[in-house]
């Protein structure tokens, strides 16, 4: 029993991609290992009988104990949901009571493959609702539940999360996630703020600025004085609008609900009526069994996971089946820019060397010490070098610099690549007024400026094609939020044909702007 659970359990974790809640998993896997045990007793009873046909008691308590390994839990639940009037328990109150009565007329084969019928349903309705469930599960746990405070004895000591009070100082190390909304009160660092903004572009932040729950310090330690408590982060409340947006039903599902209710007792008359006239319990049986509401089940799950099997195929997270329903009257369309009309991370998109440079110069240049280094803009530079096929010198000893950029040195050759900001307090000339569009990345050798490298989020390919096909089946407005700085978000809207392009926006500030949205369209 135990391998088949496992087995169970292992088949959740491929099917259910990367996060599945306790509760969920355990639940289903119970439900597989217990099918599974039955199916063999169901097996070894009919093997028994054809082998020993003269020895039916033993057959029948080897059914006996198939029917009671798979019937026990749906009976308890018939039980608990008849008894609080749940609707939702309305196919395990049929099957218990067609299993009972299978079993007293002897037909212990129905008993046993009904509720692992019910079983199947279940699992694919679980499956239906599970990316959802997976998406807040892995959300969660993007905001850290520990942290790091100072001692009195000038050491470090982890404390949980939860416990720390508004004014509480802790120590953010590179790598480490923010368990809470702060003020910086001492470092600087680059800080990964895409789970938080959907911005691609790191943030650099220093004392004074303000650091958010769910972000990541890429490297750099911060002191940073606790604002909000743990429960009253920016990104607990994005979880809760997700975890209410969970609750939501389609008008069809609320309706099937409402009928359920008469319908187990219609059921009950019809099949007591059959045996009254026929005399005739296997035809009552039989009634039952065609009348349990899987197709009512799977009626209501089948779309849904057409739905998000479709979309997930092509790169799209469809949380609930409403939205599905409400797309046929949409005229309004709003995107949010990182990862949905972009491709969601930096890439090197142009080189400008200085006179008496090439780009092979300042690829080969940055690469050297950005092969180093896991930054999100070194390897941006790293692919860039791999596609034009420019070998960076090896053997440089690398140090990352927060918030700035990196340092190398070789045999008496030091080479700088980083912001222009931090090339600069180290006493090179910028020679070149700094760009307008994009992030840039200033190289730098012996103290010399050789040229820079200019970094975007870079637009996928299909999306006018896409905002075309929108405006042909009836979109009237097509808007794009993002978190992004006015001057990039401006470099986009340049780019697209939409009809509005917000900028510097927190999720619930873009919850605002589809709130108002909707005031005048079907968004």
């Amino acid at each position: 029993m135990k391998k088949i659970n496992d087995m169970a359990g292992e088949s959740l974790r491929d099917r259910s991609r990367t996060y599945i809640s306790d509760k969920d998993k355990k639940k289903l896997s119970n439900s597989i290992a217990s099918s599974f045990a039955a199916l063999v007793f169901l097996f070894a009873g009919w093997i028994y009988t054809r082998i020993y046909p003269d020895q039916a008691v033993v057959s029948e308590l080897l059914y006996l104990v198939s029917v009671l390994i798979i019937g026990i839990p749906v009976l308890m639940t018939a039980v608990r949901g008849f008894l609080q009037r749940d609707v939702g328990s309305s196919m395990e109150i049929l099957v218990s009571v067609a299993m009972i009565v299978s079993v007293l007329d002897g037909q212990f084969t129905a008993a046993i493959l009904i509720p692992v019928i019910l079983t199947v349903v279940h699992f694919f309705e679980e499956k239906s609702i599970m990316g959802g469930r997976d998406a807040i599960e892995g959300l969660k746990k993007m905001q850290a539940d520990t942290a790091l405070i100072r001692t009195p004895e000038g050491g470090e000591r982890e404390v949980d999360a939860k416990t720390l009070a508004v004014g509480d100082v802790i120590l953010v190390k590179p790598g480490m996630a923010l368990p809470i909304d702060g003020v910086v009160l001492l470092g600087e660092a680059d800080m990964d703020q895409k789970s938080l903004t959907g911005e691609s572009q790191l943030k650099s932040v220093g004392v004074g600025d303000k650091v958010y729950a769910g972000t990541t310090d890429m490297d750099g330690l911060l002191h940073v004085r606790v604002e909000h408590p743990y429960e009253d982060t920016s990104f607990r409340r994005i979880v809760d609008l997700l975890e209410s947006a969970e609750q939501m039903k389609l008008p069809e599902t609320k309706l099937i609900d409402r009928f359920m209710l008469y319908y187990i007792p219609i059921v009950f008359v019809i099949a007591a009526l059959i045996w009254f006239f026929s005399k005739d319990i296997s035809k009552a049986v039989s009634v039952l069994v065609v009348s349990c509401p899987c197709g009512y089940m799977l009626v209501s799950s089948a779309p849904m996971i057409a739905a998000l099997g479709a979309g997930s195929k092509r790169g799209v997270l469809i949380k609930n089946p409403a939205f599905i329903d409400q797309l046929t009257g949409a005229d309004s369309f709003v995107f949010d820019k990182t990862g949905t009309i972009t491709a969601g991370a930096p890439e090197a998109v142009r080189t400008a060397p200085c006179d008496g440079y090439a780009e092979e110069d300042i690829l080969r240049v940055a690469a050297s010490v950005a092969a180093g280094s896991l930054h999100p803009t070194s390897r941006a530079v790293i692919r860039l070098a791999q596609q034009k096929h420019i070998a960076a010198d090896d053997g440089f000893a690398v140090t990352e610099i927060p918030g700035g950029g990196l340092s190398g040195k070789k045999e008496g050759t030091e080479i700088l690549f980083g912001s222009v900001r931090f090339v600069r307090s180290r006493g090179v000339e910028i020679p070149w007024k700094e760009e307008a569009e994009g992030t840039v990345s200033v190289a730098a050798v012996n103290g010399k400026a050789i040229g820079y490298i200019v970094f975007r989020d870079t637009l996928r390919t299909d999306v006018d094609d896409t905002f075309s096909a929108l405006r042909k089946i009836g979109a009237k407005r097509i808007m794009v939020l993002t978190g992004d700085n006015r001057r990039e978000a401006a470099k986009i809207a340049a780019e697209i044909t939409a009809d509005e392009t917000l900028s510097e926006l927190l999720p619930e500030q873009k919850l605002e702007k589809v709130r108002a949205e909707k005031q005048a369209h079907t968004v």
